[in-house]
């Protein structure tokens, strides 16, 4: 499924991510402390174009690309990850967009639920996912790597 065609929400454009854009894209999530040793950013993005239930969402101010939203789903739960704005550019409203963007993409797929994950290390962005009406849920998160390795501990 692709983004509706790009449209403007306050002055940030959202389309789906193109080819010129992934590399741009990952030096933001290396800015924001997204990455991780373990996931490959541009093997994510290439997961995320390949298929209908998934996309990566970019926001544009001026063509510079500021905000980032990746978003799937299982025709049950929705998914994001890799949320991020150009931390020069925080308090511009533009994490609100970019999420008021992934939530639009769901309902399109008609998913009536949307998940996301949080780092420990990363809590400082707890307010900014209450504040866009999100509710913290208590579970046990288990991972199993199934080419091997061993999960983090």
């Amino acid at each position: 499924m692709t983004a509706p065609a790009a449209k403007t929400i306050s002055t940030l454009a959202i389309a789906d991510i193109r080819d010129a854009d992934v590399a741009t894209v990952i030096a933001l999530w290396q800015a924001c402390g997204l990455t991780r040793p373990w996931n490959d950013p541009a093997a994510d993005i290439a997961l995320a174009r390949r298929g209908p239930h998934s996309t990566v969402l970019i926001g544009r101010d001026d063509n510079a690309i500021v905000a980032t939203a990746m978003v799937g789903h299982d025709g049950h739960r929705g998914w994001v990850y890799y949320v991020a704005t150009d931390p020069n550019l925080r308090a511009k409203g533009y994490g609100r967009a970019i999420m008021n963007a992934a939530e639009d993409w769901l309902r399109a797929a008609r998913v009536p639920k949307l998940q996301l994950l949080v780092r420990p290390e990363n809590s400082g962005v707890a307010a900014f996912y209450q504040s866009i009406g999100f509710g913290e849920q208590q579970v046990l998160f288990f991972t199993k790597w199934l080419d091997g390795r061993e999960p983090p501990r």
